[in-house]
């Protein structure tokens, strides 16, 4: 890790207060980007509040809440990012065929509407910085106004994980190898 990865000793007050809250919450741990936010506990604590709604309590869903999230990752090849959230598309009821797709930087067959509409959006948003009106009024029919501002919102935050991810070189567990090729 390119950063001081604290122990809970070395926390200051503002720092274990953020790491506790963390793991308190439904992550019932200290999530990886969380490890860098710390050196700014006022910005990890308004991050992690954040990262648990769009992770665990939008109208999205855990299926599409993890596509949206696969597809940020793939896009930054955040390998951690990846490692976690492959896991949880899989135990969400994706397809592996889906998520193999994904990995290989190929556009999946989607059973689902919705699917399509999050995967489209998202690749819409990541490539191009904008999206086309047919893919969002698409993503309006299947998702509601509200499930498409709170996809942009996942998007968002996934791409600042990933990004934390890569710039403070926050690694794979222990014995696991990257799954993305670059």
């Amino acid at each position: 890790m390119r950063i001081k990865d604290f122990t809970p000793e070395e926390m200051n007050e503002a720092q274990r207060r953020v790491a506790e809250e963390a793991a308190s919450g439904k992550r019932g741990r200290v999530p990886a980007p969380l490890r860098a936010w710390l050196h700014s506990p006022e910005f990890g604590a308004r991050a992690q509040r954040l990262g648990e709604f769009l992770r665990y309590d939008t109208s999205l869903g855990p299926q599409l809440s993890e596509l949206a999230i696969l597809v940020t990752a793939r896009r930054w090849t955040s390998h951690y990012e990846w490692f976690v959230h492959k896991r949880e598309g899989l135990k969400a009821g994706f397809d592996p065929a889906v998520v193999a797709a994904i990995a290989r930087r190929e556009k999946p067959d989607f059973a689902a509407p919705a699917q399509q509409a999050v995967y489209d959006y998202a690749m819409a948003l990541h490539e191009t910085h904008a999206v086309p009106a047919a893919v969002h009024a698409a993503a309006v029919r299947e998702l509601g106004e509200a499930g498409v501002v709170e996809l942009v919102g996942v998007l968002g935050y996934y791409t600042l994980v990933s990004m934390t991810l890569n710039a403070f070189e926050i690694g794979l567990p222990e014995g696991e190898a990257p799954e993305l090729a670059p």
